[in-house]
């Protein structure tokens, strides 16, 4: 709760300096960390060994608190005196190193505890890049070295933990959270799934159906694949089985949904305030969520095809259990106020920060109107004790990254990496962008989607650029493959989650989830080599209404023999052959006109439609 409050307090009325209000963020959740997960879930119950955590809880505040007391003028100059920690950088004293040290081992434990190895596994490599550059051999990049008292600054200053990750972390992605748990406390998150349930749950199919736009609309506000997965899935998936989905199918389909929901303007799971941090030449809201919309249009439209298909096909039920009662429940008043005066106040040039308060204090003040929705005292402080445990891996992970980012700052491997991949591309648009979606969905196994985008963005980003991809394109086909690693096996986190809801295997559902979303494998190449999608022209600049309604109609197009193909059914069941030949008319469909064949997208629309033509019912034929 105090994590809350300070967060909304420091980012409305602000006043302590930068790197003073990161340090106390960090505090907080690094404590919350401490003091919330123990270092082995089976040492949960284990009082004696528990009241050990103390020791690293101590840690944390110890080293945060040194942070604060360094950074903030009027603390240095009442307890210590002297020069400022930024005006000693190159030339710490003993102590700062000690405390960077220290501040580096607290992070790592607080991110294994908090969100597993992967990512400290990471921190770790780095770090001992770092420390062993001199003896690296020319592949990798060798560098003069830094020892033990150069890694320490990396905690202290603000090119590293309390730097880009940590600093986007506070000022958007929390407070996107706080509003999710108020949303959730008023009963507001169930109008999504009535809602979906009226419009798909009479079709083939529905139920699935109802999970794929619930979970689009929900996934939107968290941008957490694994949170959402766990949220409506609980409901939609024994829906799903109910109605004649196998288990795994089941889980399948709620993964992708899940998966996709950061792709969703307008939130987009905060992905869009942390591209307004990161990409140069700097880009407005409005040009980021225009950009997102047509791609996560076509996502989730080829969902909703690839589940009729499928359901046709296998003989699912084609009626399902509907939301009963009126529609537009209080429920719906509090979500739509929060969510629409959100929307209204970003579009007016409200800061996110300022738009996010006030939604929230809309949802409190509607929320009080009905005894189903009224979020009084106690309920407020349960939602905000929610948010401060939610937002917990974030922190760690956050400052995690921030070792990394500050050991690629430091070495330089930023510069040499970009040059490396071009190398291995051979200055090859699509060679590269390969590497790329490989790179992004290697190091999104077991990390948030969030801090996955970060490092790429850090890391990768640049290769793009020299290739002259546009710079919102090169940001959000980064960001596309972080969520799909979601769905990637063998590491698959949103998909481990469903199946265990579905109770199926953990291969067969990552697999059937990999399926489901393999359209989001295509999107990116999709806008990168067709910037139109994005609703941007081959330069960055705004592209013009024919030429955006072109792209889009080609791609419609193309994702039908596309889904089909995945389902294997089309009016019926497709051959072997019929839906390779669905594949070859989306592949033609898909690929941008040019390279000497701008006929290439009328062969695969005829193409398809001799498909369906041949397809069709044995009494049409």
């Amino acid at each position: 709760m105090l994590l809350c409050l300070f967060t909304l307090a420091e980012l409305n009325y602000p006043q302590l300096m930068p790197q003073t209000r990161l340090a106390i963020f960090a505090m907080l959740g690094l404590l919350l960390c401490f003091i919330n997960i123990p270092a082995h879930p089976r040492l949960r119950e284990n009082r004696r060994v528990r009241a050990l955590d103390v020791v690293p809880a101590a840690l944390a505040v110890a080293c945060t608190a040194y942070i604060v007391v360094q950074t903030q003028p009027v603390f240095r100059d009442l307890w210590i005196g002297g020069e400022s920690l930024g005006n000693r950088a190159g030339s710490e004293t003993g102590l700062d190193t000690l405390v960077g040290i220290l501040g580096l081992l607290v992070v790592l434990e607080a991110t294994r505890r908090s969100i597993g190895w992967a990512l400290p596994a990471l921190a770790l490599v780095f770090l001992a890049y770092a420390w062993l550059g001199p003896w690296m051999p020319d592949w990798l990049f060798p560098h003069r070295g830094y020892g033990v008292d150069r890694m320490a600054p990396i905690f202290l200053h603000s090119q590293g933990v309390f730097g880009t990750a940590l600093r986007v972390m506070f000022t958007y992605v929390f407070l996107f959270v706080i509003l999710g748990a108020l949303l959730k406390q008023s009963g507001s998150t169930q109008f999504i799934i009535d809602f979906a349930q009226r419009l798909f749950g009479s079709t083939p199919g529905g139920p699935a159906k109802v999970a794929v736009l619930s979970s689009g609309m929900m996934g939107s506000l968290s941008g957490s694949a694994v949170a959402n997965t766990a949220t409506t899935g609980t409901f939609t998936i024994p829906m799903m089985r109910s109605s004649g989905f196998r288990p795994e199918i089941a889980a399948g389909v709620e993964a992708a949904a899940s998966s996709g929901g950061a792709l969703v303007p307008p939130v987009m799971g905060a992905g869009a305030y942390m591209m307004l941090e990161i990409v140069d030449p700097p880009v407005t809201y409005l040009q980021i969520i225009k950009a997102a919309l047509i791609p996560a249009v076509l996502y989730y439209l080829s969902l909703l095809l690839i589940v009729h298909f499928y359901a046709r096909r296998t003989g699912v039920r084609a009626t399902s259990v509907k939301a009963s009662g009126p529609l537009f429940k209080y429920e719906a008043v509090v979500f739509s106020a929060g969510f629409a005066g959100l929307i209204a106040l970003l579009f007016s040039g409200y800061t996110v920060f300022r738009a996010v308060s006030i939604a929230l204090a809309v949802v409190l003040v509607a929320s009080v109107f009905h005894s189903r929705t009224r979020i009084g005292f106690r309920k407020l402080l349960e939602s905000l004790a929610a948010a401060g445990r939610e937002v917990v891996p974030l922190v760690s992970a956050a400052a995690c990254v921030g070792i990394v980012i500050g050991v690629v700052t430091m070495t330089g491997v930023g510069t040499k990496l970009p040059a490396t991949i071009l190398d291995l591309a051979q200055g090859n648009l699509i060679g590269a962008l390969v590497l790329i979606m490989v790179s992004s969905i290697v190091l999104g196994m077991g990390l948030p989607s969030a801090v996955c985008y970060l490092l790429m963005a850090t890391l990768i980003n640049p290769v793009l650029g020299d290739l002259g991809v546009v710079p919102l394109g090169a940001h959000l086909f980064i960001f596309y493959f972080g969520m799909m690693s979601m769905v990637t096996p063998p590491v698959a986190l949103a998909a481990y989650t469903a199946g265990t809801i579905a109770g199926a295997g953990i291969l067969q559902t990552s697999f059937a989830a990999f399926r489901f979303a393999l359209v989001g494998f295509t999107l990116p190449y999709m806008f990168v080599l067709r910037p139109q999608l994005l609703m941007l022209d081959e330069s960055g600049g705004a592209a013009g209404a024919a030429e955006i309604a072109g792209a889009t109609v080609l791609a419609v197009l193309g994702i039908v023999p596309f889904a089909a193909g995945i389902a294997g059914y089309l009016v019926r069941e497709l051959t072997p052959g019929m839906r390779a030949a669905c594949f070859v008319a989306a592949l033609m469909l898909l690929l941008p006109a040019g390279g000497g064949v701008p006929w290439l997208g009328f062969v695969g629309l005829a193409l398809f439609a001799a498909i369906a033509i041949r397809n069709r019912p044995a009494r049409l034929r």
